[in-house]
Parts: C-alpha cells; sequence; structure tokens
C-alpha cells in the first residue's frame, strides 16, 4: 500500500500550484498521515451534528461523554505534538462541543422527566 501512495503522491506533486507548495510540504500536510487522520474524522463532527436532531430519548450518556473525553483529550495532544497539529485541534474541539451539548440535552431531558 506504501507503494502505491508514494506513487499517487510522485504523480500529483507535479500539479500542486505554487501558492499550494507550503501547504502540500509542510510537515503536517497532505503527504502525511497527521493530514489525513483529522480530515477522516471530521466524519464524527458531522455524525454529531446529524443526532443534534435525533430523540433526546435515544442518546448515549456513556458515548457521548466518551466522545467528548476523547475530543477533549486529543485537542490537548494536538497541541503538545511536533508539529502543532491545528487541524487535529480544530475537529477535536468540535468532537468535544458537539457531544458536550449532547450531554446536556440528555442531562436537561432526565431532570425534567424526574420533576414529572
Amino acid at each position: 500500500m506504501s507503494k502505491i501512495y508514494k506513487t499517487l503522491i510522485t504523480a500529483t506533486d507535479k500539479f500542486v500550484p505554487a501558492k499550494l507548495r507550503p501547504l502540500w510540504n509542510h510537515e503536517a500536510g497532505p503527504k502525511t498521515i497527521f493530514f489525513w487522520a483529522p480530515a477522516f474524522k471530521w466524519g464524527l463532527v458531522i455524525a454529531g451534528l446529524g443526532d443534534l436532531t435525533r430523540p433526546v430519548e435515544t442518546l448515549s450518556i456513556p458515548q457521548s461523554a466518551s466522545l467528548a473525553a476523547t475530543g477533549i483529550i486529543w485537542s490537548r495532544y494536538s497541541l503538545v505534538i511536533t508539529p502543532k497539529n491545528y487541524s487535529l485541534f480544530a475537529v477535536n474541539v468540535f468532537v468535544a462541543i458537539t457531544s458536550l451539548y449532547q450531554i446536556g440535552r440528555a442531562y436537561k431531558h432526565q431532570s425534567t422527566q424526574k420533576k414529572e
């Protein structure tokens, strides 16, 4: 798989415009996993945003809590590693925010259920 990836990158390299060269050749640019892992992790954010319309009774607090915890932990980690990975930081902040919002929705729902 590595040979295929390297061949693809080498073939694409000549088509990258001069203005995008700094991004393309960056330590956390598209040539590395530091770029692609956060790019695909945005799928979790999209799923979390889709869950905002989900009925509150079906939310899983443990799942939301674990997503929030990983979002917070990886946000911190992304700023202490070398190279600093701001795209990883951004995606994890959004994962944490959407998960914390879901926890808030579930908690509010449970509080009103107990009062009734």
